[in-house]
């Protein structure tokens, strides 16, 4: 299974970007979807996830701003970013378990928010 994350950029402080994962070769369903975020002391955090009932969560430094979506046809999770804030800049990591329980880690793509 491959996880391929794109959407990432610069971008000014107040802007929004949205970021996509899209999974490939899932030899059974997607439970758990979900957006990490990885800092220059490389601790990942959890941002946000989604689960197959459409169960959501959102870190507290996120909620009302950022908005996590799946397209089950598409095996692709999106994270809408709104008012962006300069530390909202990281790398953000797609993770996602199958119905099996065996994890993925997409590669990442790089968030930076000007200010």
């Amino acid at each position: 299974v491959q996880l391929q994350a794109s959407g990432g950029g610069l971008v000014q402080a107040g802007g929004s970007l949205r970021l996509s994962c899209a999974a490939s070769g899932a030899p059974f369903s997607i439970n758990y979807m979900a957006w990490f975020r990885q800092g220059p002391g490389n601790q990942r955090d959890l941002v946000a996830h989604i689960t197959a009932a459409d169960s959501t969560y959102y870190a507290d430094s996120v909620k009302g701003r950022f908005t996590i979506s799946r397209d089950n046809a598409k095996n692709t999770v999106y994270l809408h970013m709104n008012s962006l804030k300069p530390e909202d800049s990281a790398v953000y990591l797609c993770r996602m378990i199958l119905t099996t329980g065996s994890p993925y880690w997409g590669q990442g793509t790089q968030v930076t928010v000007s200010s």
